[in-house]
Protein backbone atom coordinates (compact mmCIF):
# COMPACT_ATOMS: atom_id res chain seq x y z
CA UNK A 1 0.00 0.00 0.00
CA UNK A 2 2.89 2.40 1.01
CA UNK A 3 6.70 2.22 -1.16
CA UNK A 4 9.31 4.57 -0.22
CA UNK A 5 12.97 4.41 -1.19
CA UNK A 6 14.54 1.96 0.75
CA UNK A 7 17.25 4.67 1.72
CA UNK A 8 15.01 7.43 2.36
CA UNK A 9 12.73 4.73 4.49
CA UNK A 10 16.07 4.25 6.72
CA UNK A 11 17.43 7.82 6.36
CA UNK A 12 14.35 9.86 5.56
CA UNK A 13 15.67 13.59 4.47
CA UNK A 14 12.96 16.62 3.52
CA UNK A 15 14.33 16.83 -0.15
CA UNK A 16 14.28 12.96 -0.68
CA UNK A 17 11.86 11.27 -3.46
CA UNK A 18 8.69 9.61 -1.70
CA UNK A 19 6.37 7.23 -3.72
CA UNK A 20 3.04 6.66 -2.35
CA UNK A 21 1.28 3.78 -3.96
CA UNK A 22 1.72 5.32 -7.79
CA UNK A 23 2.26 9.12 -6.93
CA UNK A 24 5.47 10.59 -6.93
CA UNK A 25 6.55 13.86 -4.67
CA UNK A 26 9.69 15.24 -5.60
CA UNK A 27 10.09 16.12 -2.01
CA UNK A 28 8.36 16.08 1.65
CA UNK A 29 7.17 19.28 2.03
CA UNK A 30 3.69 20.12 0.99
CA UNK A 31 0.74 22.82 1.60
CA UNK A 32 -1.31 22.05 4.30
CA UNK A 33 -4.70 23.00 3.05
CA UNK A 34 -5.97 26.72 4.40
CA UNK A 35 -9.00 27.80 3.56
CA UNK A 36 -8.78 31.18 1.54
CA UNK A 37 -12.61 32.07 1.16
CA UNK A 38 -12.28 33.54 -1.89
CA UNK A 39 -14.52 31.11 -3.84
CA UNK A 40 -18.00 32.02 -5.98
CA UNK A 41 -20.60 30.02 -5.83
CA UNK A 42 -17.97 26.81 -4.81
CA UNK A 43 -15.89 27.54 -8.03
CA UNK A 44 -12.17 29.07 -7.51
CA UNK A 45 -11.41 32.05 -8.46
CA UNK A 46 -7.99 33.82 -9.94
CA UNK A 47 -7.21 34.21 -6.59
CA UNK A 48 -7.03 30.66 -6.10
CA UNK A 49 -4.72 29.43 -9.43
CA UNK A 50 -2.18 32.50 -8.28
CA UNK A 51 -2.30 31.25 -4.71
CA UNK A 52 -1.66 27.54 -5.13
CA UNK A 53 0.32 28.38 -8.17
CA UNK A 54 2.65 30.47 -6.66
CA UNK A 55 3.35 27.60 -3.87
CA UNK A 56 3.90 24.98 -6.93
CA UNK A 57 6.27 26.78 -8.09
CA UNK A 58 7.56 27.51 -4.98
CA UNK A 59 8.55 23.71 -4.38
CA UNK A 60 6.80 22.06 -2.61
CA UNK A 61 5.97 18.09 -3.26
CA UNK A 62 2.17 18.63 -2.94
CA UNK A 63 -0.17 21.28 -3.22
CA UNK A 64 -3.19 20.27 -1.05
CA UNK A 65 -6.02 22.55 -1.86
CA UNK A 66 -8.62 23.61 1.22
CA UNK A 67 -11.14 22.13 1.94
CA UNK A 68 -14.04 21.94 -0.63
CA UNK A 69 -17.46 21.16 0.12
CA UNK A 70 -19.02 17.73 -0.53
CA UNK A 71 -22.73 19.52 -0.56
CA UNK A 72 -23.32 23.18 -0.27
CA UNK A 73 -24.54 22.98 3.16
CA UNK A 74 -21.50 21.60 4.40
CA UNK A 75 -19.59 24.39 3.72
CA UNK A 76 -18.31 26.43 6.53
CA UNK A 77 -18.73 29.54 4.23
CA UNK A 78 -20.88 30.96 1.21
CA UNK A 79 -16.88 31.58 0.04
CA UNK A 80 -15.50 27.93 0.12
CA UNK A 81 -14.73 25.58 -2.57
CA UNK A 82 -17.44 23.37 -3.89
CA UNK A 83 -17.13 19.53 -5.60
CA UNK A 84 -20.95 19.10 -5.46
CA UNK A 85 -21.41 19.50 -9.32
CA UNK A 86 -19.67 18.86 -12.42
CA UNK A 87 -19.47 22.30 -13.13
CA UNK A 88 -16.91 22.80 -10.52
CA UNK A 89 -14.69 20.37 -12.98
CA UNK A 90 -13.32 22.70 -15.39
CA UNK A 91 -12.20 25.53 -13.10
CA UNK A 92 -10.93 23.28 -10.93
CA UNK A 93 -8.74 21.22 -13.72
CA UNK A 94 -7.30 24.80 -14.90
CA UNK A 95 -5.69 24.45 -11.10
CA UNK A 96 -4.38 21.61 -11.60
CA UNK A 97 -2.91 21.67 -14.73
CA UNK A 98 -0.91 24.36 -13.46
CA UNK A 99 -0.06 22.94 -10.85
CA UNK A 100 1.44 20.01 -12.39
CA UNK A 101 3.25 21.97 -15.13
CA UNK A 102 5.30 23.30 -11.81
CA UNK A 103 6.55 19.66 -10.85
CA UNK A 104 4.14 19.67 -7.81
CA UNK A 105 1.56 17.39 -6.88
CA UNK A 106 -2.25 18.13 -6.55
CA UNK A 107 -4.19 17.05 -4.07
CA UNK A 108 -7.78 18.28 -2.64
CA UNK A 109 -9.35 18.01 0.85
CA UNK A 110 -12.86 16.58 0.43
CA UNK A 111 -15.04 18.11 3.49
CA UNK A 112 -18.21 18.80 5.30
CA UNK A 113 -18.24 21.26 8.09
CA UNK A 114 -21.40 19.62 10.19
CA UNK A 115 -22.32 22.06 12.89
CA UNK A 116 -19.88 24.57 11.74
CA UNK A 117 -21.15 25.30 8.66
CA UNK A 118 -22.93 28.51 7.45
CA UNK A 119 -20.91 31.21 9.22
CA UNK A 120 -19.50 34.44 7.68
CA UNK A 121 -15.54 34.97 6.39
CA UNK A 122 -12.81 35.25 9.04
CA UNK A 123 -12.42 39.20 7.73
CA UNK A 124 -16.15 39.58 8.87
CA UNK A 125 -15.82 37.76 12.19
CA UNK A 126 -17.37 34.53 11.28
CA UNK A 127 -20.03 34.68 13.28
CA UNK A 128 -23.03 32.25 12.05
CA UNK A 129 -25.03 34.00 9.43
CA UNK A 130 -28.78 34.02 9.67
CA UNK A 131 -30.68 32.91 7.16
CA UNK A 132 -31.70 36.51 5.91
CA UNK A 133 -27.77 36.60 5.35
CA UNK A 134 -27.29 33.73 3.22
CA UNK A 135 -27.48 31.06 5.92
CA UNK A 136 -28.63 27.52 5.79
CA UNK A 137 -29.78 24.61 7.97
CA UNK A 138 -26.92 23.41 9.56
CA UNK A 139 -26.47 19.36 10.79
CA UNK A 140 -24.34 17.25 13.13
CA UNK A 141 -24.08 14.24 14.83
CA UNK A 142 -25.74 15.06 17.68
CA UNK A 143 -28.10 18.32 18.17
CA UNK A 144 -24.77 19.98 20.47
CA UNK A 145 -23.84 23.33 19.58
CA UNK A 146 -20.61 24.68 18.45
CA UNK A 147 -20.56 27.22 21.37
CA UNK A 148 -23.86 29.51 23.01
CA UNK A 149 -23.85 31.79 19.56
CA UNK A 150 -24.00 28.96 17.66
CA UNK A 151 -26.74 27.47 16.46
CA UNK A 152 -27.94 23.82 17.19
CA UNK A 153 -27.67 21.38 14.59
CA UNK A 154 -29.90 19.07 13.55
CA UNK A 155 -29.09 15.53 14.09
CA UNK A 156 -28.77 13.52 11.25
CA UNK A 157 -30.42 10.65 10.84
CA UNK A 158 -29.37 7.22 9.26
CA UNK A 159 -30.63 8.29 5.64
CA UNK A 160 -28.97 11.29 5.60
CA UNK A 161 -25.83 9.84 7.02
CA UNK A 162 -25.69 7.32 3.46
CA UNK A 163 -26.37 10.90 0.87
CA UNK A 164 -23.82 12.14 2.28
CA UNK A 165 -21.21 8.68 2.05
CA UNK A 166 -22.74 8.93 -1.45
CA UNK A 167 -21.42 12.33 -1.44
CA UNK A 168 -18.27 12.19 -0.49
CA UNK A 169 -17.58 9.28 -3.01
CA UNK A 170 -19.07 11.72 -5.54
CA UNK A 171 -17.09 14.46 -5.13
CA UNK A 172 -14.02 11.90 -5.22
CA UNK A 173 -15.15 10.76 -8.56
CA UNK A 174 -15.15 14.61 -9.51
CA UNK A 175 -11.56 15.34 -8.27
CA UNK A 176 -9.80 12.36 -10.02
CA UNK A 177 -12.09 14.14 -13.22
CA UNK A 178 -10.40 17.70 -12.21
CA UNK A 179 -6.96 16.03 -12.36
CA UNK A 180 -6.25 15.46 -8.64
CA UNK A 181 -3.83 13.08 -7.74
CA UNK A 182 -4.35 13.28 -4.20
CA UNK A 183 -7.68 13.42 -1.99
CA UNK A 184 -7.61 13.64 1.87
CA UNK A 185 -10.94 13.41 3.88
CA UNK A 186 -11.12 16.13 6.50
CA UNK A 187 -12.16 14.61 9.58
CA UNK A 188 -10.51 17.32 12.03
CA UNK A 189 -10.95 20.55 13.49
CA UNK A 190 -14.50 19.64 14.77
CA UNK A 191 -16.32 19.59 11.45
CA UNK A 192 -18.78 17.10 10.73
CA UNK A 193 -16.44 13.64 10.86
CA UNK A 194 -14.84 14.76 13.94
CA UNK A 195 -18.00 15.55 15.61
CA UNK A 196 -18.83 11.82 15.34
CA UNK A 197 -15.40 11.01 16.70
CA UNK A 198 -15.26 13.10 19.88
CA UNK A 199 -17.57 12.03 22.75
CA UNK A 200 -17.77 15.63 23.68
CA UNK A 201 -20.03 16.44 21.04
CA UNK A 202 -21.47 13.13 19.56
CA UNK A 203 -24.44 12.28 22.42
CA UNK A 204 -26.32 9.28 20.25
CA UNK A 205 -27.48 6.02 21.51
CA UNK A 206 -27.74 4.46 18.19
CA UNK A 207 -24.86 2.50 16.32
CA UNK A 208 -23.59 5.62 15.61
CA UNK A 209 -22.34 7.15 18.99
CA UNK A 210 -21.29 5.99 22.24
CA UNK A 211 -18.52 3.24 22.51
CA UNK A 212 -15.93 3.78 20.37
CA UNK A 213 -16.54 1.56 17.63
CA UNK A 214 -19.67 3.19 17.02
CA UNK A 215 -18.25 6.61 17.32
CA UNK A 216 -15.95 5.74 14.42
CA UNK A 217 -18.19 3.72 12.01
CA UNK A 218 -19.83 6.76 10.09
CA UNK A 219 -16.10 8.27 9.36
CA UNK A 220 -15.03 5.09 8.16
CA UNK A 221 -17.95 3.85 6.17
CA UNK A 222 -16.88 7.93 4.15
CA UNK A 223 -13.47 6.61 3.68
CA UNK A 224 -14.59 3.05 2.28
CA UNK A 225 -16.85 5.11 0.13
CA UNK A 226 -14.12 7.73 -0.88
CA UNK A 227 -11.58 4.42 -0.72
CA UNK A 228 -13.35 2.68 -3.76
CA UNK A 229 -14.55 5.90 -6.01
CA UNK A 230 -10.47 6.71 -5.74
CA UNK A 231 -8.43 5.40 -8.34
CA UNK A 232 -6.48 2.20 -6.23
CA UNK A 233 -3.16 3.45 -7.66
CA UNK A 234 -3.64 7.09 -5.91
CA UNK A 235 -3.20 8.06 -2.77
CA UNK A 236 -5.58 8.68 -0.11
CA UNK A 237 -4.97 10.88 3.28
CA UNK A 238 -7.42 11.51 6.03
CA UNK A 239 -6.42 14.34 8.40
CA UNK A 240 -7.50 13.95 12.09
CA UNK A 241 -7.29 16.27 15.36
CA UNK A 242 -5.05 14.05 17.46
CA UNK A 243 -6.76 15.31 20.68
CA UNK A 244 -9.57 17.77 21.48
CA UNK A 245 -7.57 19.03 24.37
CA UNK A 246 -10.42 18.31 26.90
CA UNK A 247 -10.67 15.89 29.50
CA UNK A 248 -13.51 12.96 28.51
CA UNK A 249 -12.81 14.36 24.53
CA UNK A 250 -10.83 12.67 21.76
CA UNK A 251 -7.33 11.80 22.46
CA UNK A 252 -3.99 10.37 21.35
CA UNK A 253 -4.78 6.49 22.37
CA UNK A 254 -8.02 6.83 20.61
CA UNK A 255 -6.45 7.95 17.27
CA UNK A 256 -3.98 5.33 16.93
CA UNK A 257 -6.72 2.96 17.24
CA UNK A 258 -8.75 5.07 14.84
CA UNK A 259 -5.42 5.14 12.23
CA UNK A 260 -4.92 1.58 12.56
CA UNK A 261 -8.37 1.04 11.21
CA UNK A 262 -7.42 3.81 8.59
CA UNK A 263 -4.64 1.66 7.43
CA UNK A 264 -7.31 -1.41 6.84
CA UNK A 265 -9.33 0.61 5.30
CA UNK A 266 -6.55 1.77 2.58
CA UNK A 267 -5.95 5.07 3.57
CA UNK A 268 -2.17 6.05 3.01
CA UNK A 269 -1.36 8.98 5.29
CA UNK A 270 -2.59 10.55 8.54
CA UNK A 271 -2.16 14.33 8.60
CA UNK A 272 -2.09 14.48 12.32
CA UNK A 273 -3.02 17.90 13.45
CA UNK A 274 -5.28 18.92 16.89
CA UNK A 275 -7.92 20.73 18.36
CA UNK A 276 -11.01 22.72 16.83
CA UNK A 277 -13.79 20.91 18.26
CA UNK A 278 -14.24 23.31 21.27
CA UNK A 279 -13.98 27.16 21.27
CA UNK A 280 -12.60 27.60 24.42
CA UNK A 281 -10.04 24.66 24.37
CA UNK A 282 -6.60 26.13 24.47
CA UNK A 283 -3.39 24.32 22.81
CA UNK A 284 -0.04 24.80 24.06
CA UNK A 285 1.26 26.18 21.14
CA UNK A 286 5.15 26.21 20.53
CA UNK A 287 7.21 24.61 17.61
CA UNK A 288 6.42 21.63 16.04
CA UNK A 289 4.20 21.06 19.25
CA UNK A 290 2.06 18.47 17.42
CA UNK A 291 4.67 16.59 15.83
CA UNK A 292 4.61 13.68 18.82
CA UNK A 293 1.10 13.33 17.56
CA UNK A 294 1.91 11.97 14.32
CA UNK A 295 5.58 10.24 15.67
CA UNK A 296 3.11 8.17 17.92
CA UNK A 297 0.56 6.83 15.20
CA UNK A 298 3.74 5.87 12.82
CA UNK A 299 5.12 4.24 15.53
CA UNK A 300 2.60 2.33 16.72
CA UNK A 301 0.04 1.79 13.10
CA UNK A 302 3.10 1.36 10.85
CA UNK A 303 0.81 4.33 8.61
CA UNK A 304 2.81 7.10 6.94
CA UNK A 305 2.43 10.40 8.60
CA UNK A 306 2.23 14.30 8.10
CA UNK A 307 3.27 16.58 11.07
CA UNK A 308 1.65 19.85 10.79
CA UNK A 309 1.76 22.85 13.32
CA UNK A 310 4.59 25.82 14.02
CA UNK A 311 6.93 23.70 11.77
CA UNK A 312 9.02 26.79 10.27
CA UNK A 313 12.46 26.19 9.73
CA UNK A 314 14.38 24.51 7.47
CA UNK A 315 16.43 22.34 9.84
CA UNK A 316 13.52 21.90 12.30
CA UNK A 317 11.18 20.61 9.61
CA UNK A 318 14.48 18.25 8.60
CA UNK A 319 14.66 16.92 11.55
CA UNK A 320 11.05 15.55 11.92
CA UNK A 321 12.05 13.32 8.65
CA UNK A 322 15.29 12.80 9.68
CA UNK A 323 14.29 11.37 12.96
CA UNK A 324 11.19 8.81 11.46
CA UNK A 325 8.95 11.05 13.36
CA UNK A 326 6.92 12.09 10.46
CA UNK A 327 7.10 11.24 6.34
CA UNK A 328 5.89 14.43 4.91
CA UNK A 329 5.68 17.96 6.67
CA UNK A 330 2.58 20.09 6.11
CA UNK A 331 3.47 23.66 6.00
CA UNK A 332 0.34 26.32 6.68
CA UNK A 333 1.01 29.88 7.29
CA UNK A 334 5.02 29.59 6.48
CA UNK A 335 4.11 29.10 2.49
CA UNK A 336 1.68 32.13 3.58
CA UNK A 337 4.71 33.98 4.53
CA UNK A 338 7.11 32.41 2.08
CA UNK A 339 5.60 30.60 -0.83
CA UNK A 340 9.05 30.17 -2.00
CA UNK A 341 10.38 28.91 1.12
CA UNK A 342 11.00 25.01 -0.23
CA UNK A 343 13.94 26.42 -2.32
CA UNK A 344 15.19 28.92 0.72
CA UNK A 345 15.22 25.85 2.64
CA UNK A 346 16.83 23.61 0.21
CA UNK A 347 19.90 26.51 0.12
CA UNK A 348 19.74 26.22 4.00
CA UNK A 349 19.93 22.86 3.53
CA UNK A 350 22.86 22.37 1.12
CA UNK A 351 20.76 20.76 -1.02
CA UNK A 352 19.40 21.00 -4.74
CA UNK A 353 16.25 22.17 -5.79
CA UNK A 354 14.52 22.55 -9.23
CA UNK A 355 14.18 26.55 -9.81
CA UNK A 356 11.32 27.59 -11.94
CA UNK A 357 13.21 28.40 -15.34
CA UNK A 358 12.34 31.99 -15.37
CA UNK A 359 13.72 32.60 -11.64
CA UNK A 360 16.91 30.97 -12.70
CA UNK A 361 18.89 34.02 -12.69
CA UNK A 362 17.99 34.65 -8.83
CA UNK A 363 18.83 30.65 -8.37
Amino acid sequence: MTAADPKSAVQPRLFSRWTLRGVEFRNRVFLAPMCQYAARDGHPTDWHLVHYGARAAGGVGLVMLEATAVVPEGRISPADLGLWSDDHIPSLRRLTDFIRAQGAVAGIQLAHAGRKASCDVPANGEKPLPPERGGWPIFGASAVPFSSGHPTPRELDEAALADIVGNFARAAERALAAGFEVVEIHAAHGYLLHSFLSPLSNRRTDLYGGRFENRVRFPLEVVAAVRAAWPDHLPLFVRISATDWAEGGWDLDQSIRFADRLKDFGVDLVDASSGGLLPDAVPPAAPGYQVPFAQAIRARTGIATGAVGLITEPHQAEAVIASGSADAVLLGRELLRDPHWPLHAAAALGEDADWPTPYFRAR
